[in-house]
């Protein structure tokens, strides 16, 4: 959710310990140990890393579906969902995000089908983050409703499947005004909504249950919304009651919270300042994907080599190349631009800055527009064709052979450093990482013939980006040194993984 918007990482701490620890607790998978020299009998899901894949919209059974069949076969770590929460009813996407109660019956499917959800994911090594709505519920603009489990409820106050009172709320009844007057922002609503008394103690106790009874059921983590409009000492103390009722240490405890940075913005709600209850959205650096890609990676004012300078540091940064929101007010790059955001999200997987979050939702025109096929209390399956551009309305974007090829390329890659950084022009950029992987992008209108030096053994490579078939290939010959031409709009990736 939105109300307004606005180094150099040289080795990639996978999310540092927290994730790692979230990891190993939430899956209980054996960690194969990732190959220092060639391998000849790559497997994708033998190799699982940090990659995050945001199943925006899905229904549970095809969050389940979607696990066993491609995430877990990929590599994939973690899926986050939309949120599963009773909410307000209507087709609308933004209809989830008005919580009405913490029962676990949404658009998305019941408690029962999210439980077999988090179990199914699980069993094919994929953790599920839950995309928490804590900040506020349902708007003002509703006298009164039904939710889609059925409990009511009203816009002065009264959740009596909560219980939630008229006191549990605060006491500003207007939308917010100022953003540099933290008050404001952390105690009027967010476009109608009713904000949460979230320095209340019975707030904090409904709030660390629910996260408690989420965790209860094997959920790896979660994304917490709307986070700058949350006092930071709050969210803290609600992390550490969830902490407290689980018997768990707050670090481990995966939690990441969407903090639209902003410097003309209160200091108060910037990201850094929730940096003590885990890691931050990093908003600035997807903006800063789109006018590199849209530009030139490395003739401008800003270079792709510096895209990560004046960030949060990486182990504390989650990245994106898009989410729901900003796809929608054309701030980030998104499936509209075809070739380029996919070379955008290759790139982002790539470089060694943050836990890196991969967007699949569906093709809209309206803004407001829910799923395809969604109802007022119901979403149903996604369906997907053969190729990753699916017909249906869905972008079946996690299906995309280039984009299944570098998560491979980003899980070998591991925590290893940046090395071998080349460039052809303003447009052509290569980089290796460890000795272990290389990858070279070409953002210009035409083919690039180039000669890049590497760190990888010599011998025939498969251009991960291409395909899954190995049609294309790559040889590295004994001085380190290849030639190969690389499209217009796309990429040439291998790594240790994938020989021939």
């Amino acid at each position: 959710m939105r109300a307004s918007k606005g180094v150099w990482g040289r080795i990639r701490s996978v999310g540092g310990a927290v994730l790692a620890i979230a990891l190993s607790a939430a899956l209980a998978v054996s960690t194969v140990q990732v190959p220092t020299g060639y391998s000849s009998g790559f497997t994708a899901s033998a190799h699982r890393g940090d990659v995050i894949v945001t199943a925006f919209q899905y229904n549970w059974k095809s969050v389940a579906k979607e696990c066993t069949q491609v995430l877990g076969p990929a590599g994939v770590g973690y899926v986050q969902v939309s949120p599963p929460q009773e909410s307000i009813l209507g087709s609308s996407w933004w209809t989830s995000y008005q919580p009405v109660s913490y029962q676990l019956d949404s658009k998305e499917g019941t408690a029962s089908e999210f439980r077999n959800m988090v179990s199914t994911c699980k069993a094919a090594g994929v953790g599920v983050i839950v995309d928490a709505v804590i900040n506020h519920t349902t708007g003002v603009d509703t006298a009164k409703g039904v939710g889609t489990a059925g409990n009511t409820y009203t816009s002065t106050g009264d959740f009596p499947a909560v219980p939630y009172t008229a006191k549990d709320f605060h006491s500003c009844a207007e939308n917010i005004m100022n953003y540099r007057n933290v008050t404001d922002v952390q105690e009027c609503r967010v476009s109608g909504l009713q904000d949460l008394d979230t320095s209340s103690s019975h707030v904090r106790s409904v709030l660390a249950q629910y996260f408690t009874t989420l965790l209860s059921m094997g959920v790896a983590g979660f994304r917490v919304d709307a986070v700058k409009h949350i006092a930071a000492d709050d969210v803290l103390a609600i992390k550490k009651l969830v902490a407290k009722r689980t018997g768990r240490s707050i670090n481990s405890i995966w939690w990441m919270q969407e903090v639209i940075g902003n410097v003309n913005e209160a200091e108060e709600i910037q990201p850094d300042k929730y940096l003590r209850s885990g890691q931050v959205s990093e908003f600035q650096y997807a903006y800063r994907l789109k006018r590199l890609f849209d530009d030139s990676l490395m003739g401008g004012s800003l270079t792709l080599d510096e895209i990560a300078s004046n960030l949060v540091a990486s182990s504390k940064a989650s990245v994106f190349v898009t989410n729901w929101d900003t796809e929608r007010d054309a701030s980030t790059l998104t499936y509209k631009d075809g070739d380029k955001y996919t070379l955008a999200t290759a790139f982002m997987l790539a470089y060694p800055y943050g836990s890196v979050n991969v967007f699949t939702g569906y093709r809209f025109t309206d803004t407001n527009a829910g799923a395809p096929g969604a109802t007022s209390d119901s979403v149903p399956d996604t369906v997907c064709d053969a190729s990753s551009t699916s017909g249906t309305g869905w972008t079946c974007f996690d299906r995309n052979a280039s984009i299944i090829g570098m998560i491979g390329w980003h899980n070998i890659a591991g925590s290893t450093p940046l090395i071998d950084w080349q460039t052809d022009g303003d447009n052509v950029v290569g980089f290796g990482r460890g000795g272990r992987a290389f990858i070279v992008l070409n953002n210009s209108s035409s083919a690039a013939r180039v000669t890049y030096e590497t760190s990888l053994p010599a011998g025939l490579y498969c251009n991960v980006y291409k395909d899954s078939t190995c049609m294309s290939k790559i040889r590295v010959g004994v001085d380190g040194r290849f030639t190969t031409t690389v499209r217009a709009g796309s990429a040439v990736a291998f790594h240790v993984g994938s020989r021939p």
